[in-house]
This record gives C-alpha cells, structure tokens and sequence, in this order.
C-alpha cells in the first residue's frame, strides 16, 4: 500500500467511527430508556457525548503529532476533558440519574472501533 492509500484508508475509517459512535449513542439511549427509565437512557447519552467528545479530542491530538502537525496546544485537551467529565459528574449527581448507564456510554467509542475492525476484516479489497 501507498502512503496516499494509508491516508484514505484512515480517512474512511475515522469518518465511519465518527457517525457509528452518535448512532450507538442513541441507540444505546433509547435502549437504556425502554429498559430501565428515560433517566438511564439520558445518562447513557451523557456518557456516549462524553466518549464522543474523548474520541474528536484524541483525533486531534493525533493530527497535532503527524506529519503536518496544525498547531494547538495539548494541554487544552485536558483541560477540556476535565471540565467535561466534571459537568456531567454534576449533572448525572444533581439529577439523580443512573451511573452505571453513563459508565455503558463511556464505551460506546470502543464499540465503534470494534465494529469498525470487523467491518475492514469484511470488507478489506
């Protein structure tokens, strides 16, 4: 493979990751919702933004380290980490929602990424 296929290969995968992780993330709510209350499907959705959020923050912290590096400064994505995990730690506290279904949203980028290696081992031309 060429260093321009890499690129596209990449490319194409990151793009599916990041639609797959909203449509996990709401289908996961809605599961979470029918399941146990429109309380855990709203914590799960709060999880899943949060793992969104973790997901574009990486991204960027990966372009920022590659062969065109755009410039920003790395300590800005702890930061902004930070101050999100911690805005959602008050709203899942001050609500009273489910913490165990905004832990399940934290992982929905992993499945995403999981879903994406199986789909590339399917459909790898």
């Amino acid at each position: 493979m060429t260093q321009q296929n890499d690129s596209e290969l990449y490319d194409r995968a990151v793009r599916r990751v990041g639609w797959m992780i909203p449509a996990l993330g709401i289908a996961g709510s809605i599961g979470a919702a029918i399941w146990k209350g429109i309380g855990s499907g709203f914590a799960f959705l709060i999880g899943a933004a949060i793992s969104y959020a973790s997901f574009r923050a990486w991204l960027r912290f990966a372009d920022a380290l590659g062969p065109n590096p755009k410039k920003q400064k790395p300590a800005l994505y702890a930061v902004r980490m930070a101050a999100l995990v911690a805005g959602a730690y008050v709203i899942i506290k001050f609500l009273g929602l489910n913490i165990a279904a905004a832990a399940l949203g934290l992982l929905v980028s992993g499945a995403a990424a999981i879903l994406e290696l199986v789909f590339e081992l399917i459909y790898a031309s």
